[in-house]
């Protein structure tokens, strides 16, 4: 195989667990691999991670929300597949744009290889030319880690995946039997009488060994713990020990997964296939932090209104994610109101009235954006503590502008292109930009933050970097208006606004970049903490007035 002429190093990385999916997707493939990186960092290991998305989309960033969920934000502005999130969480790194691998990066690489002569007239095919730049891209992201896991998008025998599944054969046939694992998830589903059925299974697992791979691990997705007498059929049937399948039950949240795992041993299973056994941390050693995190009981309760236009969680995971951690750290079970802005004069009002506080997400595009503005609006004025995200932040500088600045027509150039007062105006750099992929203003930014603010207190800090992801900003010729009104600017960066707050209000807080994308369990973001612990703070002030 010339190697030589596609840039392919097969001496690069150290241990790969590969994991695919079968039967349908959406079983939780991501989760799955997360927990087991989680589990092994536990046990001492320096784990990474790469998620491969096999459409043909170079990036997630002109993916509709509707069809893909949130586009995740990465350090160096990678926009990738939410799933990435979950191991940015899951593992507390963060990962770059070389841990994701989609089929249009991976083409569109080649072929400019093809058109700059690169391959000395050869013949630019599936094998050696993709299957090589599939297997360089991995090993590249899990040089220099002691473990890597590989998550394979989509389901065994999706037509897009193929090549990634030879380039995995290939990948397996190359490294010694101890460095590689296969770990396959699938469902398991109960028939109608009760009974936990196995064929889904085993015909998932016939494809991908008609394929030439032959999974190390089963896992099974079911409703409950799988059954003794169905873990020993799968183990007959699909050829593999029984104490190498798992189960994968459903649980109450996420977090709780890695336990789940853990208790079943998958941890300990899967370091002793990969020889790593005996360089692990003893198991009554081992860092026991995440569990206490995520199984404290919570001694609060509070609603949170998220007035958005799409009405589905995964357009929202990041901050939904952020909430929790929040929660964690303040010990508060955060309930989130889901409130659509276009039906804001329909029964969603009444949800902003339930709620203790309000949070305004990120978004593009006109739709939603009056109704938005209202609960700014009704946030403001009835003094309900605001978080504002990117487009949240700027429709907070237009209702002010509007309702207090009186700047009648007040709009951002994005939604009203000849509005007579654009407070919120395209970044300069814009400008001559054509095509929409990959050209915003993304990644991680430092924000300078003014001392004696609300944003110093919530940050602790003089400056933070945070991670953006837009192409409008504070129009500059409005910051004077704006700002002797009474908004006050209190992160800066160079000239850009990047977060605002009121300063006679218990909090009112907007930020042009997205905190959410650097949000932990184990470090929730400071603006949602703040959220969360001033909404407590007049829950308690609340409690004593009515005791009193």
């Amino acid at each position: 195989m010339p190697t030589e002429l596609t840039e392919y190093d097969p001496s690069l990385g150290n241990k790969f667990i590969f994991v695919t999916g079968g039967v349908m997707s959406g079983l939780g493939k991501g989760i799955t691999a997360a927990s087991t990186g989680r589990l092994l960092a536990n046990a001492g290991f320096d784990v990474t991670a790469v998620k491969i998305d096999p459409y043909l989309n170079v990036d997630a960033g002109t993916m509709n929300p509707y069809q893909h969920g949130e586009v995740y934000v990465l350090k160096d502005g990678g926009e990738v597949d939410l799933d990435l999130g979950n191991y940015e969480r899951f593992l507390d790194i963060d990962m770059t744009f070389d841990h994701n691998v989609t089929t249009g990066k991976t083409y569109r690489h080649v072929i400019e290889k093809e058109r700059a002569g690169d391959y000395l007239g050869n013949t630019v095919q599936i094998i050696p030319h993709i299957t090589d730049d599939i297997k360089r891209r991995i090993r590249e992201a899990a040089e220099g880690h002691d473990i890597c896991l590989i998550e394979v998008g989509g389901t065994v025998g999706d037509i897009e995946g193929m090549p990634y599944l030879e380039a995995l054969r290939q990948f397996a046939h190359e490294e010694d039997e101890e460095d590689i694992l296969f770990t396959h998830v699938t469902l398991v589903p109960y028939s109608k009488n009760g009974e936990q059925k196995t064929k889904p299974t085993q015909h998932s697992v016939k494809e991908l060994r008609s394929i030439g791979l032959q999974p190390d691990i089963l896992v099974g997705r079911c409703e409950d713990k799988l059954d003794p007498e169905t873990k020993e059929k799968i183990a007959l049937f699909c050829d593999v020990p029984t104490d190498a399948v798992f189960s994968n039950p459903d649980v109450a949240d996420i977090y709780h997964v890695p336990l789940m795992v853990e208790d079943e041993g998958l941890d300990e299973y899967v370091m002793e296939r990969l020889g790593l056994a005996e360089e692990a941390i003893p198991k009554a050693d081992r860092d026991n932090g995440w569990r206490e995190i995520v199984t404290t009981d919570p001694t609060d309760e509070i609603d949170i209104a998220l007035v958005g236009k799409y009405g589905l969680e995964d357009a929202y995971m990041s901050i939904h994610e952020s909430l929790k951690h929040a929660g964690f750290e303040t010990e508060t079970d955060v309930n989130v109101l889901w409130v659509d802005a276009d039906e804001m004069d329909d029964e969603h009002a009444d949800r902003l009235e339930r709620a203790d506080g309000i949070i305004v997400p990120g978004g593009f595009g006109a739709r939603g954006t009056e109704g938005k503005m209202e609960a700014v609006r009704y946030a403001r004025e009835n003094e309900v503590p605001f978080l504002g995200l990117c487009l949240g932040f700027q429709m907070a500088v237009i209702e002010y502008a509007r309702n207090v600045c009186g700047l009648e027509g007040a709009d951002s150039t994005e939604m009203v292109e000849d509005t007579p007062h654009p407070v919120i105006d395209i970044l300069p750099e814009q400008y001559e930009v054509e095509d929409m992929g990959g050209t915003m203003r993304l990644g991680a930014h430092e924000t300078e933050i003014s001392e004696g603010t609300l944003a110093h207190e919530v940050y602790g800090t003089d400056s933070c970097t945070e991670r953006h992801r837009h192409r409008y900003e504070v129009n500059p010729e409005y910051i004077e208006k704006l700002e002797s009104a009474g908004m006050r600017f209190s992160g800066r960066a160079n000239n850009r606004m990047e977060i605002l707050e009121l300063p006679d209000h218990p909090y009112f807080l907007g930020t042009q970049f997205h905190p959410e994308f650097r949000s932990r369990p184990t470090r929730a973001s400071p603006p949602f903490v703040g959220l969360v612990e001033t909404i407590l703070g007049d829950n308690e002030t609340d409690t004593e007035e009515v005791t009193a």
